[in-house]
């Protein structure tokens, strides 16, 4: 398209209600890749994309809420939904839920396997671009390899590849000849399609070719996961913070470390709740993106409420790296004390924190140091956090 040409927007049905029976006994699309779930990436990629309008997430019945509910959720997802024993109707699971959404008939429908994270707007755009030209569009990539017949575990013949090609998503099609191939043949009937192409072709609808991505991976064995993280690594700039912070023991009780609330142990002073570890995390956090440091955000004075609950100071810091365009990526943290004795605290920790960043715990180290100090943490006196922090930019 010319620099002139409008935007021709689409739909996206994004299609992950399966079983992931190839991936021994791992959920592909919860499987962490850089601190997210792969799933979190395939949605991020297809919204990077100007051509992609809403989106539609289509999911088994027992993560559906979970998924609903994700901190990583892009704002293009309109609804998750569940989905059906067989892929024809899941997508027709999907696109119920965009009719719900001012279905408009002549408008694009793309129909995207959760398991590409690497979808290339480029890729996205040309099967958009097709579909609102011929009605249908669909990537192929050639076959390469030499192809053959299996009988028995022999080799049974050679297959000819010229003129073959392996299908890739997104697929795209009109809304109206979408509709039309289910009243010939219901979603829910005995015929089963592979994929939405298969069902067009059943209709004598023509399907046009577009040129497919190599670097489309589609995660189907556990080995490809790390052929996925590898591809991803390269795909985001990322920058690292450091943050230390320190407080003495004061008056009261209880203490509040890394967002865990530790009973019989005295708090620590501070204008806040004086959690030192949230401190430590939250300046990190904003080093790590060139935002300032935390004192800068809230100061200890009147402008920032007495006893604030440091979960509240991360939540701010976060919301301020999303509008700045970072999100973080990992987090590796020590906390250095004398007391109180920390070994039971430390997967806890682990998790609030993971939580209050939408993380998966994967991503978040908590050690404690607790001998052979010296100052005041050795005396028993105070508590230290030394943080090191990821960020990656989210676009």
């Amino acid at each position: 398209m010319s620099g002139h040409d409008p935007l021709i927007r689409a739909d996206v049905i994004v299609v992950g209600a399966g079983r992931s029976t190839r991936m021994e006994g791992t959920d592909k699309l919860a499987a962490p890749i850089a601190g997210r779930p792969l799933l979190a990436w395939t949605l991020a990629a297809l919204s990077a994309a100007p051509e992609v309008g809403r989106v539609v997430v289509v999911t088994s019945d027992e993560r559906r809420a979970e998924i609903a509910a994700a901190p990583w959720l892009p704002g293009a997802v309109v609804d998750v939904v569940v989905g059906g024993a067989r892929r024809q109707e899941s997508v027709h699971a999907g696109f119920a839920a965009l009719d719900r959404h001012e279905p408009d008939e002549a408008g694009v429908v793309l129909v995207h396997d959760a398991a590409r994270p690497l979808v290339a707007p480029a890729l996205i755009a040309a099967v958009t671009a097709a579909t609102a030209t011929h009605g249908a569009a669909i990537p192929i990539v050639p076959v390469a390899e030499t192809l053959k017949r299996i009988d028995g575990g022999l080799v049974g013949a050679t297959v000819e590849r010229t003129g073959l090609g392996a299908a890739q998503t997104p697929q795209g099609v009109r809304r109206s000849l979408l509709r039309d191939a289910w009243r010939r043949y219901p979603a829910d009937g005995p015929d089963t399609f592979t994929d939405e192409a298969a069902l067009l072709e059943a209709c004598s609808i023509p399907v046009h070719v577009v040129p497919g991505d190599p670097g489309n991976l589609k995660v189907t064995l556990p080995s490809d996961l790390g052929r996925a993280a590898s591809a991803l690594a390269g795909t985001r700039a990322t920058r690292t913070g450091i943050g230390h912070d320190s407080h003495p023991f004061g008056p009261g009780m209880p203490l509040r470390l890394g967002g865990v609330e530790i009973a019989g142990a005295p708090a620590l002073a501070g204008h806040s709740d004086g959690d030192v570890v949230l401190h430590a995390l939250a300046d990190a956090l904003l080093g790590a993106a060139a935002l300032g440091d935390l004192g800068r955000v809230f100061p200890a004075d009147e402008r920032t409420p007495h006893g604030i609950a440091s979960t509240v100071l991360v939540d701010e810091v976060r919301r301020r790296l999303e509008g700045a365009g970072w999100r973080p990526v990992s987090v590796d943290l020590t906390v250095i004390a004398a007391r109180p004795r920390l070994a039971a605290h430390v997967e806890l920790m682990r998790e609030a924190i993971a939580s209050i960043l939408g993380l998966d715990p994967g991503a978040v180290s908590v050690k404690a140091s607790s001998g052979n100090l010296d100052g005041a943490e050795g005396a028993g006196r105070s508590i230290s956090a030394l943080v090191i922090a990821t960020v990656e930019a989210d676009t």
